[in-house]
């Protein structure tokens, strides 16, 4: 083996081994911020229940007991309060079960789809959604859909948490021969806003932990007024 062809293997090593690390270094950063945003999830779901469920329970709880002490001293009213009490305690109950594991998920990815965008119809009059969803999907285990889910969920929260301003979404999930597509596209009323958001390195976060947890693909684009997203799986 001649010098030169030695030096060629070691610069091609070298050459590989900065590339790899670099990779390493960029998913490492990427499912990082993954993490860290789930555990954010779980802290604010802990704190509400702490805060909110927790005390509806032990007011429930105070509420029946005095029932039980003087049940002469119920009154219409009284129960009316008391079914309303119990009544929200289940409402959030049945709210916190699908923000954990949301509904329909294991059986329709259009329906779990819908059920995670209710929130953002009924919350924000300034946003204008459109959907192109089918009403049937392919089968595929709930844990790839609710990466899909997840993932669409930060990409709405890291463009749209601090819009205030009308903003047009449209979401469209399709199926491209044995891979699942979901697109968003959405778009500000200014080039400034655009560019703020594009920019954004959660968003470059985003698209590697979706390739890395998926084996897809990820992607987003600046276009005009418009950020449109590719997921591919």
């Amino acid at each position: 083996m001649t010098f030169n062809t030695q030096n060629l293997l070691v610069i091609t090593y070298v050459v590989t081994l900065v590339m790899f690390l670099k990779t390493y270094c960029r998913i490492q950063q990427a499912l990082q911020w993954w993490f860290s945003r789930q555990s954010l999830k779980l802290f604010i779901e802990a704190k509400k229940i702490h805060d909110g469920l927790l005390q509806e329970s032990f007011t429930i709880r105070r509420s029946l007991d005095l029932l039980a002490q003087d049940n002469l001293s119920l009154t219409i009213n009284k129960t009316r309060e008391y079914l309303k009490q119990a009544d929200n305690f289940h409402h959030a109950l049945v709210q916190l079960s699908d923000r954990l594991f949301p509904a329909y998920i294991q059986d329709s990815l259009p329906l779990a789809l819908e059920c995670l965008l209710e929130p953002w119809l009924t919350s924000n009059s300034h946003l204008c959604f459109h959907f192109d969803i089918p009403p049937y999907w392919r089968y595929e285990p709930a844990e790839q859909s609710l990466i899909v889910l997840r993932a669409l969920e930060e990409l709405l929260i890291l463009t749209l948490s601090h819009v205030s301003v009308p903003t047009s979404i449209f979401i469209s999930l399709k199926q491209q021969k044995n891979m699942g597509q979901l697109m968003v596209q959405i778009t500000y009323p200014d080039q400034s806003t655009v560019i703020f958001y594009s920019t954004l390195r959660e968003l470059k976060y985003l698209c590697e932990s979706f390739r890395f947890l998926t084996s897809g693909t990820c992607f987003c684009r600046k276009q005009n007024l418009s950020i449109t997203c590719y997921f591919y799986w």
